[in-house]
This record gives structure tokens, sequence and C-alpha cells, in this order.
């Protein structure tokens, strides 16, 4: 029985936070400030993904080297 009360309150709660709005977010889009957000978050993605592609080729280099070394 205690089992079934605490999924019903945690159904309960969880619909409660679901309703809850982000202001921060409609402000945010309301000044236009969104995209700078949006952008700043893409070119540090672009920039880590062009990172980890750099070290990729770095670590086949030396694979083959080493392979080459046996």
């Amino acid at each position: 029985m205690m089992k079934y009360f605490l999924t019903f309150i945690m159904l309960a709660f969880s619909q409660i936070l679901l309703a809850q709005e982000i202001e921060m977010a409609d402000q945010m889009r309301a000044d236009g400030k969104i995209y700078v957000v949006v952008g700043v978050l893409l070119i540090i993605l672009i920039g880590f993904l062009l990172y980890l592609v750099s070290i990729d080729k770095k670590l086949k280099r030396l694979e083959k080297e080493v392979e080459q070394d046996k």
C-alpha cells in the first residue's frame, strides 16, 4: 500500500514541476539574446569537435608508427 502511495505522490510532484515555466529563457528570447547564447554554444561545440578530430588524426599517426616499428 505504501508503495502505491509513494508512486502517486511522486507522479503528482512531477506534474507540478512540469507545469512551471522557465522565465529566464522567455526573457532572453524576448530580448533577442537567446541567439547569442545559441551561437556561443555552437562555437564551443564546433571547437570541441575540431579538437577531437585533430586528436584522432594524431593518434592514428602514432598507431601507424608503432606498427611500423614492430
